[in-house]
């Protein structure tokens, strides 16, 4: 059992070093990373907290990584380390995995307000993370095993690639478990969009969850500008040039390696340009009919980033501030990526469509902020999905898309306070 004595106080937090987004994404020579700050819960070996236990079994070679004993309140990664160390190392894979899981675990309970379950039987506490579960492409959540499990596989160049080491494939499939924890009936066949939204809503958190880290919203806007240390040029955050980015696709090193193709992702929604999808017969598959929702939100996100930076570079600036640049788009990302979760509370337990999702995604931002200026995130994000043929489920509600409330008060005279105490 972790000593309770040296218990972390509540809300104190730490900070993890973890791939920015996957080891292909590199400043010169080196894979970009990041820290990611987490609540600081007491660990055993794994590592093991209250909600998330990293079990490094390979059932291809039938091997057991032993768990870190010691410094568990360190991070791996120390100065001076090589990528090596990071592609390598077991250790890192298995603090990789439980940071970012955690992170993406702390995003959503901080942005519904309240505690989100696991949807497990018996009332299992833990979600179970295998860093390097089996030899293949591929990874996968399972409700039945309780777990995470991260495949590994031989790349192009006879190099072993593992999806543990993607940041988009990790938040994906953590977002695939607190999904089901919170609407554990979106997996019952129900509407092509149902199916589609478990994966589009997954690629969402993702991508935006990557965003939020200024290292990586740096490394999007390239070097500076030639002579002006600290200033990039302004043309350099256009809509189409920000929708070029690499950053914006998911899962880039494995797409490639899969497919022998550099530069190819294994999914690259802002490809897909505006247009009426639903009724296709290419778009019914839940993997590309959820591409349609991504390529929404991530217009709108990409329109609010340039919105938020009309005042800082004007309309002749030919260069502006890095750091402002960078935190505008960090905010974005943050902003959009808390409409996207909190809305979850406003959807139908199930035979959930795009359109309910859209109006879900209007009324929980209108019950935080009431006025949609001066950035129109909601509005946004209206005109991208209508760009896509999704139009809002409630046309009566105060503010445009946001679903009506109920008619009449609710009425307490009959709930027996006492035995609920």
């Amino acid at each position: 059992m972790a000593d309770l004595r040296n218990r972390p106080k509540p809300f104190e937090m730490r900070s993890l070093t973890v791939v920015a987004q996957d080891p292909s994404i590199r400043r010169g020579s080196k894979i970009l990373t990041t820290k990611l700050s987490i609540p600081a819960e007491s660990l055993e070996p794994g590592p093991r907290g209250a909600r998330i236990q990293v079990i490094d079994y390979d059932s291809h070679t039938g091997k057991l990584y032993k768990p870190r004993a010691k410094n568990l309140d360190s991070d791996v990664l120390q100065s001076g380390w090589a990528n090596s160390d990071i592609e390598d190392n077991p250790e890192f894979h298995a603090q990789n995995v439980y940071a970012i899981a955690a992170a993406t675990l702390f995003r959503f309970e901080s942005s519904m307000g309240r505690h989100v379950p696991w949807f497990f039987s018996q009332n299992a506490h833990q979600l179970k993370i295998a860093p390097h579960a089996f030899l293949d492409g591929n990874a996968f959540y399972s409700r039945a095993d309780q777990c995470l499990a991260f495949g590994y596989f031989k790349g192009q160049r006879n190099k072993w690639i593992h999806t543990c080491l993607s940041h988009d494939i990790v938040a994906h499939e953590t977002t695939h478990a607190l999904l089901d924890g919170i609407r554990p009936f979106f997996d019952r066949p129900s509407s092509p969009d149902q199916a589609a939204f478990h994966e589009g809503f997954s690629d969402i958190v993702a991508i935006l969850s990557v965003f939020e880290s200024p290292e990586v919203v740096s490394f999007v806007l390239g070097p500076d500008a030639d002579g002006f240390p600290g200033l990039i040029e302004s043309q350099r955050f256009t809509f189409e040039a920000l929708r070029r980015s690499s950053l914006v696709n998911l899962a880039e090193q494995v797409g490639s390696e899969l497919t022998g193709i550099r530069q190819t992702s294994l999914r690259e929604s802002l490809k897909l340009e505006p247009g009426h999808y639903l009724n296709d017969d290419d778009r019914q598959d839940p993997h590309s009919r959820g591409e349609i929702i991504v390529a929404a939100v991530l217009r709108a996100f990409l329109t609010v980033w340039v919105r938020r930076l009309e005042p800082i570079i004007g309309v002749k600036s030919r260069l502006a501030r890095r750091d402002n640049v960078v935190e505008e788009g960090s905010t974005a990302a943050a902003h959009l990526l808390n409409m996207t979760i909190r809305a979850l509370d406003y959807l139908p337990p199930t035979d959930l469509t795009f359109s309910d999702y859209l109006s879900a995604l209007v009324t929980a931002d209108v019950e935080t902020y009431p006025s949609d200026k001066p950035y129109f995130y909601r509005q946004t994000l209206i005109d991208s999905f209508s760009d896509y043929g999704i139009e809002p489920a409630s046309l009566s509600g105060e503010h445009p898309g946001q679903w009506a409330p109920p008619p009449g008060r609710p009425v307490h005279g009959f709930s027996h306070a006492d035995p609920m105490k």
